[in-house]
Parts: C-alpha cells; structure tokens; sequence
C-alpha cells in the first residue's frame, strides 16, 4: 500500500499540503517557541509600563527589584525561544527541501517513465531554487501564526487601557493586510513568469555549453551567443518587473505599518493629554505602538512569502505530476542472461533481428550512423517499448516486463558521448564506490596512463565535463566505468574514437579478456573491436545482412571490407 508521503502530489497546493502534513510537529513546536518570543517582546514594553505606573505611586526599592526581575524572565525568554525556535524550523525547512529537491532530480533521470516538456537546464533550476521556495511555507505558517499572536496581545493590551486603541490596531491591520493582499496577487503573477524564463535561460546555456565545439566547428558561435542573450533579457527584464513590484509591495508595507504605529502613539499621547489614561500607561502604548512594527512587518510580508511557495510548487508539480509515457514491468531477468533483438521497427531500423548468447562478445559494425543511434537507445530503455514494434528480451523476458531499476542493474549501455562529472577519477569510475573492479577496469580502459600521470593517482581532481582532460582522456574514464560496474550485459557505443590506434588495439585486446565470459556488445566500426569479437554482425539499412568473424568477412565481402579497413 502507498503512503500519503509516497504519492506522487499532482498539482501545487497538493505539494504544500503534502509538506505541511508531514512536518506538522515540528512546526506545532516551531509556532509554540516563536509565539513565545512574540508575546515575550510585547510583554517588554507593556512591563514597562507598569512598572513605571506602580514606581510612581509606591517609590519601592522591593518593587524595583521584583520589577527588574520581571524584565530579565523576559528577556531570557525572548532570547531561548527565537533561538530554539528556529532552529526546529530551518532545520524542517532544510530537510524538506531535500527531500523535494531529489524526488524532483529521481524523476528528471527517469529517462523513459516521465514525459515532460522541459529542459534539462529547467528541471535543474526546478530542483533547487523552487524545491527551496517551496519548503519555506514551513517557516512561513509558524511565523505568521507568531506574528498574529503578538498582534492580537498588543490589541488586547492596548484594548484595557482603551478600547479606542485597541480597535486602532485591529481596524488598523485588517486594513494594512487586504491592501497587501492586492499586490501579493501581482507577486505571484509575476513571480510564475519570472521563473520560468530564469529557467528557460539556464536550459539555453547548457545547451550552448554542451554544444561548444560542434558550434566552433561551423563558426555557429555568435548566432548561439545572440540567440542565449534573447532569452537571459527577457528573463532580465522580467526580474526587474518582479523587483519594482516587490519594492512597492514592501515600500507600501513599511509605510502603512508606520502611518498605524504613528497613529497609535499620537492617540495615545492624546488620551494621557486628556486624562483618560496614565502616564505608565501612555509609555506602554508607546513602546507597544514601536514594537508592533515588527510583526506587523514580518505578518505582512506572509502573503508574498506564500504566494511565491504555491508558485514554485506548481512548477515542480509539472515534473512530479507529468503524465507517464509508459508503465515498466515489475519483473527481474535472471543473472548472466543472453539478449534477442525480434523484428524490431523503430527510425532506421526495419525488421532487425539478432541473439546475443550469454557469455559471448559480438560487435555490431553498422554502415549508417543513425541505425547505430537508434539502437542504443532502444537498447538503453531512452525509447519506450511502446514507441517501436517489435520485441527486445534480456534473458527471455521483454523489456517491457522489467522494472527500469533491473534492467539498469542488468544491461548496461554506455554512449559514445558518456557525461563526465566533477569530482575525481576514482568518483567517476565508481560513483557509488561499490566496484570491486575499479584496478582492472582501469587497465583494461588504458587509462592507467592518466593515473599515473598525476602525484593524487585516482583522486586527481576532474573539472565539470571532464574539461581538464583531453578527448581521448574522457573517452577511456567513460569506458573505466562502463567496465567497472560489472554488469551481466555490456553494450558500448563507439568507446574507442577518440584514442589512438595503438591505444585503440590494446584496449580492444583487454576488453575481449576483462569480460570473457560475461555478455559483450560493441556498435563500433573499429577494426581492433571488429577482430577482437567472437563474431561480428554487419547492420546496413536497417537489417543484419552479414554475420561471421572479422577476418572472414574481410576475405569474402568486399563492402565490409571498404566500410571498416583503415
């Protein structure tokens, strides 16, 4: 059975309720300890009043004392209440936005359960900034619950003295509040748009970083540049829309608070004037009129603090809630399993059909790029089983009958482009630091060399997209960790185009005898990867025309031969 907490929420407010639900404790304690240090600072100034209205009839050195030990109970209980209480709310507020900001980043990975129209670069800016807004409702509540007790005893308060003044601030901040919630709504508004374009303007430089060489290659730089300066001006502009609001929204905030507080102390002033209160009294007001300031400011700022919470748990609602593109199986192939290709059809594929028995290494030599890329991601789950016709099985059982995670754990596909993360080398060979490979994976990738070239050996530090290595640097760290994780089934795209051929003959040679007897593939056109094959499968228009050893196709087809001799 699913817990509440497990479900997927499908629309923003349902995001919110989820946090709110789940961090009801503490934010009870949070509210109790900051409702605490709100009545505490309002009973400072209405403290003083008294014991200025009681010092002046009795003249008491006892009172004094019983006075100035009031004040100090006061103020240590200020002082432990805002500090313990908000150290359970921010603590709250910190674990929850972890907890959106990987369910948010586990669902942007699911390369084939989430079909979502967003860019990489959005999901990214989705994951951190709105994960981060979005756990904030949890400060926010107890804060505007605190802010409204204080309100309420500086009403109470001023009420006893005179009811002039205490409806003054409740009449006061009903006024101040539907005011605010106007331009709350305009926040909002603006907000949504706002973060949309940041995003959309993140998701363009990562494009455009990713795509950095292919564009100096066809002088395509300065129509990208151009192109991403669009896009970050109207995210520009639209920020500064959202900070003119944002002023005037705070601006008019501050100016109401204190035209109300102004107001209390000139009615004060004015009832002590006229007798109706007495001097202990008037300095309570007073006091109660400068602190009020405070929550007041911090209760009106609530509606923007909230709306930008709501806004941002829509956004993340869009990735969390995204409709599936398919359903994955819940079953598990056997270790060590074989892999069937039946008559599949997908983009420039046409009825292709091959076994792969376990244990054997074979190497697919496709004539048309593209046929090559499709089959990866066929192959990589990138396609869903629904998208092509045709069957794939890893160990007898469709690809469509797996659960996503065995098929991860069982057949791995590495591409031709393989990401390099910032880190180290021994970090991007084994992420999870659970290989008991890593040594051999090393020298089988050639990239001992590498190794040895620097005094921190595998903890040499790797720059973002490996951008302190060269090519050939980040094709052989690729390949250490396709090798390393071990899996059943191994299926390497182009992993040797950018080494030398030398390097290219002894990794062929060490990858044949790293994997002897567990399930090798290799889409690649290399003639060491060709020859180290047990046999190698000829994929032209979309179908396997040929299949036989390397050398044997050399000797007996004269197209193979032109394809794949150097």
């Amino acid at each position: 059975m699913i817990s509440p907490d497990q479900q997927r929420p499908s629309t923003g407010s349902g995001i919110l309720r989820t946090a709110l639900r789940r961090n009801a404790g503490a934010m009870t304690w949070g509210t109790v300890l900051m409702g605490m240090y709100q009545a505490g600072e309002t009973a400072f100034p209405i403290a003083l009043g008294l014991i200025v209205e009681h010092t002046l009839q009795e003249r008491s050195l006892g009172s004094l004392a019983v006075s100035i030990a009031a004040l100090a109970v006061i103020i240590t209980t200020v002082s432990l209440s805002w500090r313990f209480g908000m150290r359970i709310l921010q603590k709250a507020n910190t674990t929850e936005a972890h907890r959106w900001r990987v369910r948010v980043a586990a669902c942007g990975l699911q390369p084939v359960a989430r079909n979502v129209d967003l860019k990489s670069g959005e999901i990214l800016t989705i994951a951190t900034e709105d994960a981060d807004q979005t756990a904030d409702i949890i400060e926010v509540v107890p804060l505007l619950i605190s802010s409204l007790v204080a309100v309420l005893i500086t009403a109470v308060a001023l009420g006893l003295a005179s009811l002039q003044l205490g409806l003054l601030v409740i009449v006061g901040t009903i006024a101040i509040l539907s005011i605010l919630s106007v331009l709350s709504r305009r926040i909002g508004a603006g907000t949504r748009e706002q973060q949309a374009r940041v995003a959309r303007a993140g998701a363009k430089v990562a494009d455009l970083i990713t795509g950095l060489r292919p564009l100096h290659g066809f002088g395509g730089n300065h129509p990208a540049f151009l192109s991403y300066r669009k896009v970050s001006t109207e995210a520009k502009s639209q920020a500064i829309t959202v900070a003119k609001v944002n002023g005037a929204y705070a601006g008019t905030a501050l100016a109401l608070n204190a035209i109300l507080a102004a107001a209390v102390t000139l009615t004060a002033g004015w009832l002590a004037f006229d007798g109706r209160i007495g001097i202990g009294e008037l300095v309570m007001a007073v006091g109660l009129a400068q602190f009020i300031m405070e929550p007041l400011k911090l209760f009106s700022e609530m509606p923007k603090y909230v709306m930008t919470a709501r806004v941002s748990a829509e956004r993340m609602a869009l990735v969390l809630a995204a409709p599936a593109v398919m359903t994955p199986g819940s079953e598990r192939p056997s270790a060590g399993g074989d892999l069937e290709v039946d008559s599949v059809r997908y983009g420039s594929l046409r009825e292709l059909k091959f076994h792969v028995s376990a244990g054997e290494f074979v190497a697919i030599a496709v004539y048309q790029p593209q046929a090559a890329a499709d089959l990866a991601s066929i192959l990589a789950v990138r396609v869903p089983p629904g998208a092509y016709e045709g069957v794939v099985r890893v160990s007898g059982r469709e690809l469509a009958d797996l659960s996503i995670e065995a098929v991860r754990e069982h057949l791995l596909v590495n591409p031709y482009d393989g990401e390099i993360f910032a880190g180290t080398l021994r970090t991007n060979i084994d992420p999870a630091g659970v290989s008991r490979v890593v040594p051999e994976a090393v020298e089988a990738s050639m990239l001992a060399d590498v190794v040895a070239l620097h005094r921190e050996g595998l903890d040499y530090g790797v720059r973002d997209r490996g951008a302190n290595l060269s090519g050939g640097q980040r094709q052989r760290l690729s390949l250490a960790r396709a090798l390393a994780a071990d899996a059943d089934i191994l299926v390497l795209h182009d992993p040797t185009t950018a080494v030398d051929a030398v390097t290219e003959q002894l990794i062929a040679r060490n990858l044949a005898e790293l994997r002897r007897d567990r399930t090798t593939i290799v889409i690649a056109g290399s003639p060491a990867l060709l020859d180290a094959a047990d046999r190698v499968l000829v994929l032209d228009d979309g179908v396997i025309i040929a299949e036989d050893t390397h050398r044997n196709l050399l000797a007996t087809d004269e197209n193979y031969r032109l394809a794949v001799a150097r």
